[in-house]
């Protein structure tokens, strides 16, 4: 998340009062000195809306490689996945599955989604292929996180097959959910005066 909280040790979730002003201009510059220094091939960010990419390619001499957000057909990111293709951007996308336990969220969207069901009993497929297949024709890169063997394995057999035009207009009708908040960091208490989330854009579709 593009938020900073006062020096000390990390908990989350954290007091409200605890958070600071980010630094996206002067933290970027760091990056593009670890870039230049070789320490890393590329550079990007993670959780960053259209308003947070526009400070910092204001200020970039190497322009994000990358941005990682919470992307699936339950939250499908269209503003934002347009801005980044403009200014080439990859996209890769966490939960593309609708996983957050953390976040304290009921149940998971995608994979009780009735029209996702719909769309994998027609073809043949899990609920979790259909959603990463549709995650990957829209050339996003899904980041998958798995501890059993046969899901592992049917997470990646998502090559051989395409979804129809009917099934992506079916799936653009799903109402969106974002189920990763930045509010789900922080605890009620105490006041939130330096950092505004409204600047998330959680609601932009």
């Amino acid at each position: 998340m593009p938020i900073s909280l006062k020096p000390g040790p990390t908990v989350f979730p954290a007091k409200r009062e605890d958070a600071m002003p980010f630094d996206f201009e002067g933290v970027w510059r760091e990056m593009e000195e670890c870039h230049r220094l070789g320490l890393a091939k590329a550079i990007g960010v993670s959780n960053f809306t259209t308003k947070h990419l526009d400070k910092i390619l204001a200020a970039a001499t190497v322009p994000p490689a990358v941005n990682q957000v919470e992307l699936n057909p339950v939250w499908q990111q269209r503003k934002l996945r347009a801005y980044c293709a403009e200014k080439d951007i990859h996209v890769v996308a966490h939960s593309p599955l609708g996983g957050l336990k953390w976040s304290g969220s009921e149940g998971n969207a995608v994979l009780k989604s009735e029209v996702l069901a719909e769309i994998a009993k027609a073809r043949g497929k899990s609920i979790a292929q259909v959603a990463l297949r549709w995650i990957y024709e829209q050339g996003v890169s899904p980041i998958v996180k798995s501890f059993n063997k046969e899901r592992l394995k049917q997470n990646v057999e998502i090559f051989d097959w395409e979804l129809t035009k009917d099934d992506h207009i079916k799936i653009g009708q799903i109402p969106q959910k974002v189920v990763n908040t930045a509010n789900g960091m922080f605890s009620p208490e105490g006041e939130f005066t330096s950092v505004d989330l409204s600047d998330m854009e959680f609601f932009e579709e």
